[in-house]
């Protein structure tokens, strides 16, 4: 099992999360995004910079990507392109993504961006709680318990 991150927007406090569990279960974890990310120095902690533009990181992710790892991101079309092709998601507040509730994820996301893009203004997302963090270590600290 390796560990994808979508890291352009995935909140400081869940990197530093996953940082700590790649190490605690010596689990490959890799970072992508379009920026230079500074990570922790770790045989098991890799960051890769992607050229920029729109879903490259998105992009590099679904192709590298192999059955039975785990992707972090709060993008639903990548998390849905992931699952397809064998993979678990958590998103940074803790929901694992998989086959069984990716499609309602998928059609709840169009549906919301097909109402903005007719102007109506559906708000955006709760801020990052202390609950997130926790909700997201113990969906991680699960996942990684079950690795062979």
């Amino acid at each position: 099992m390796k560990i994808w991150v979508d890291a352009d927007a995935c909140p400081v406090v869940i990197k530093e999360i996953l940082y700590r569990a790649a190490n605690r279960t010596e689990t490959p974890l890799i970072l992508v995004a379009n920026q230079m990310l500074r990570v922790p120095p770790s045989p098991w902690i890799k960051a890769l910079q992607v050229p920029g533009g729109f879903d490259v990181a998105d992009r590099h992710i679904a192709a590298a990507v192999a059955p039975g790892d785990l992707v972090i991101t709060a993008d639903i079309p990548l998390a849905a392109q992931v699952v397809d092709k064998g993979a678990l998601v958590i998103d940074p507040r803790g929901e694992l993504l998989n086959a069984g509730n990716i499609q309602e994820r998928l059609t709840l996301r169009n549906f919301m961006e097909g109402l903005r893009s007719s102007g109506v203004e559906t708000g955006g997302p709760a801020a990052f709680s202390s609950a997130d963090r926790q909700a997201f270590g113990n969906q991680l600290d699960r996942l990684l318990a079950r690795k062979p």
